[in-house]
C-alpha cells in the first residue's frame, strides 16, 4: 500500500467531526509552549506535493512541542468523504479560520464555492498573518464562465494583478525555473539578512527535492531570507547546473507586508519549498517553525535552536500523482 493510501486509512481513524455537518478534518490540541492559546489552521489542497502529509506532521509537531492548537483541512470528495486533492471545489471546515491566529495555505488552482471561499477572504481582509507554501502563489483559479464575487483572487487576475498570490504573498505563478521532478534545489541564506531571528539555528544552506520556482515580482520592501539555486539532479550531492541558469538565484523564502482588499495591512511569509520529502530536512522544518513564531507574535522568543523533532513516524510519499491512487488526475 502506498503511503498516500495508508494516510487515508490512518486519517479515517483520526479525523473527528467538527460540527453537525460531520466535517472531516485533523485537529490536535496544543500542550504547553510558546503558542499556547493560539490556533493555526492549515488549508491543504494540491495534487503533487502531498501537503496533507506534511501539514499533519507539522500540526503534531507544533502542538506537542510548542503549544499551538492545530487544525488541518483537506480537499474532500463529497461522494466518499475521503481526501482527494484532485477535487478543486471542496475544502470543508474553513469556518475554522474564524478563530485562527494564523492561516497556513498550501493549495493549488482551487475554485471553491463562495460560501467556503468567504472564510479565506474574511480572514485576509482582517489583516491576519498568512504563511504560503509552494503552490499557494497560485492557490486559486476560476473558470472563464465563473460568476463568483471572488474571481479576482485568481492567479491570472488583471484587475487585482496576480490575485491572492501576488498581492498577499508577493508573486503569482510564472514557471518552473528548475525542471520538475528532475532538478532539486540548494537553498542558501541571504547574507544581507543572516541575523534575522527566523534564521536562528538554520544552516547556511539546505537541500530540497522540490525544484526552483521562478519568482520575479518581489519588491524592495519584501525581506528575502533565502535564495534557491538549481541543482542538476535530485540527490543532495548533485552539482549545480552549468547552463544559462547557473548564476541565477530565485527567492526561496521571504516576508511581505501586504495590503488586503479591505485596506487592512497584514504580514505574510512564503517559501517555494513544500514537497513532503522536503520536510525531512531539520533546517527547513526549523525555518518553517521560526516563521510561524514570527507571524504569531513570538519573534523575540525564537530560541537559538527551535525544537523541530518529528512527533511519531513520518514516511512521506514522493512528489507526483499516482495513477492508481486517490490522487490520479
Amino acid at each position: 500500500m502506498k503511503t498516500s493510501l495508508l494516510l487515508l486509512a490512518v486519517l479515517s481513524l483520526l479525523l473527528p467531526t467538527a460540527s453537525s455537518a460531520e466535517v472531516p478534518l485533523f485537529c490536535v490540541e496544543g500542550k504547553a509552549g510558546i503558542g499556547s492559546g493560539q490556533h493555526i489552521v492549515f488549508v491543504t489542497g494540491e495534487e503533487y506535493y502531498r501537503s496533507e502529509e506534511g501539514m499533519v506532521m507539522f500540526a503534531k509537531l507544533l502542538a506537542q512541542h510548542h503549544g499551538y492548537k492545530c487544525t488541518v483541512l483537506f480537499a474532500i470528495d463529497p461522494s466518499t468523504g475521503q481526501i482527494n486533492p484532485n477535487r478543486n471545489d471542496n475544502i470543508p471546515g474553513l469556518v475554522e479560520l474564524q478563530t485562527a491566529d494564523l492561516m497556513v495555505i498550501f493549495a493549488r488552482f482551487r475554485e471553491l464555492p463562495d460560501q467556503q471561499m468567504k472564510h479565506i477572504v474574511d480572514y485576509v481582509n482582517a489583516g491576519k498573518p498568512v504563511l504560503g507554501i509552494r503552490n499557494a502563489t497560485h492557490a486559486f483559479r476560476y473558470s472563464p464562465a465563473s460568476t463568483s464575487i471572488y474571481k479576482d483572487w485568481d492567479f491570472r487576475s488583471t484587475k487585482w494583478p496576480g490575485g491572492f498570490g501576488q498581492q498577499i504573498l508577493g508573486d503569482t505563478w510564472i514557471a518552473h525555473f528548475g525542471k520538475f521532478q528532475q532538478e532539486a534545489t540548494l537553498a542558501s541564506v541571504n547574507p544581507d539578512n543572516r541575523t534575522h531571528p527566523v534564521l536562528r539555528g538554520v544552516a547556511d544552506s539546505l537541500f530540497c527535492h522540490t525544484d526552483v520556482n521562478s519568482v520575479e515580482r518581489l519588491t524592495a520592501d519584501d525581506t528575502v531570507l533565502m535564495y534557491g539555486r538549481v541543482l542538476s539532479g535530485l540527490a543532495p550531492d548533485a552539482p549545480p547546473v552549468t547552463d544559462h541558469r547557473q548564476d541565477k538565484r530565485m527567492p526561496f523564502a521571504w516576508f511581505k507586508n501586504y495590503i488586503a482588499p479591505s485596506g487592512k495591512q497584514g504580514r505574510s511569509f512564503t517559501t517555494t519549498a513544500g514537497a513532503s520529502l522536503d520536510w525531512q530536512s531539520e533546517d527547513l522544518r526549523r525555518l518553517m517553525v521560526n516563521a510561524i513564531f514570527s507571524l504569531t507574535g513570538h519573534e523575540d522568543e525564537i530560541p537559538e535552536k527551535t525544537n523541530v523533532e518529528i512527533v511519531g513516524e513520518y514516511h512521506p510519499t514522493s512528489t507526483g500523482a499516482h495513477p492508481d491512487s486517490a490522487w490520479a488526475r
